[in-house]
């Protein structure tokens, strides 16, 4: 692993870490919906992160279920968090719409 690649992963883990971090953080201070929805895509980012280092390094196990030639995993985490970042959006489109 070359050093370019090395600052990558570091810079990866510690920017998701301080994400999440910050996320779990606002957790219980927020009621809103769409907000709650943006934590949830920023806590799965991070899992996302990790997971793909983890595969990098080869220590994430052998996948199972396989859709087509995707590992299930691989193709659930990026959609979950696009979903929840979505409806968030959504949810505030409808409530800018609805004070308007």
């Amino acid at each position: 692993m070359d050093t370019g690649q090395t600052v990558y992963i570091l810079s990866q883990l510690i920017l998701g870490a301080a994400a999440a971090f910050l996320a779990i953080l606002l957790w219980p201070k927020t009621r809103d919906a769409a907000w709650m929805l943006v934590i949830f895509g920023a806590i799965v980012a991070y899992i996302e992160t990790v997971y793909s280092i983890l595969k990098l390094f080869g220590i994430a196990g052998q996948e199972f279920i396989i859709f087509g030639s995707i590992p299930l995993f691989s193709l659930i985490l990026p959609s979950v968090r696009m979903i929840f970042f979505i409806a968030a959006f959504a949810i505030m489109v409808y409530k800018q719409s609805r004070n308007n």
